[in-house]
């Protein structure tokens, strides 16, 4: 599912700004992106159209080792992911850290294509996959739970698959 018309980046001038209620923003490009701890993850994700794509494998950088890079206030407890063509949504810091999520620029071992969200992409697996913001471009730590493009349309703030927490009430 995607929302907008994304203006993607290629890696000569995509960057991955990380600020808000942060110790040490930063602005990555593509370059200093690449220097940070890559890992391999294999993970099950979630559509809310009802579908599910089991055991895919990616590679990108886990979101702890963002965080730890720009050291979170302890009361930043929400993330916006913001990206290309005006698109958010909002997270609890808790669902991204601790290995639970990535911004994963390889899909089955080629680069993740433009179409389904490259150069890189956050991932969040235990979250329908509308909360994995394609095309990303910033993570916003906040004290404050803002929400994203579609739970302003009606979509559940959390978005559990196993509780099938697809739309608001």
């Amino acid at each position: 599912m995607t929302a907008g018309t994304a203006r993607t980046a290629t890696k000569e001038d995509w960057t991955l700004t990380l600020d808000g209620a942060v110790e040490n923003p930063v602005t990555l490009d593509w370059n200093a992106f690449r220097t940070l701890p890559q890992q391999d993850f294999t993970v099950d994700i979630h559509c809310v159209t009802r579908w599910s794509k089991l055991d895919t494998n990616w590679r990108g950088v886990s979101i702890q080792a963002l965080a730890d890079l720009v050291k979170p206030q302890i009361e930043a407890c929400y993330v916006s992911a913001r990206a290309d063509g005006g698109y958010s949504t909002n997270l609890r810091l808790v669902d991204l850290i601790g290995g639970k999520a990535f911004v994963g620029t390889e899909y089955e071992g080629a680069p993740l294509s433009e179409e389904h969200g490259g150069p890189a992409r956050l991932v969040v697996p235990d979250l329908y996959f509308w909360k994995s913001a394609k095309w990303l471009r910033g993570l916003h730590f906040s004290l404050y739970d803002y929400k994203g493009y579609w739970e302003k349309l009606g979509y559940h703030n959390y978005g559990d698959p196993w509780k099938e927490q697809r739309y608001r009430g």
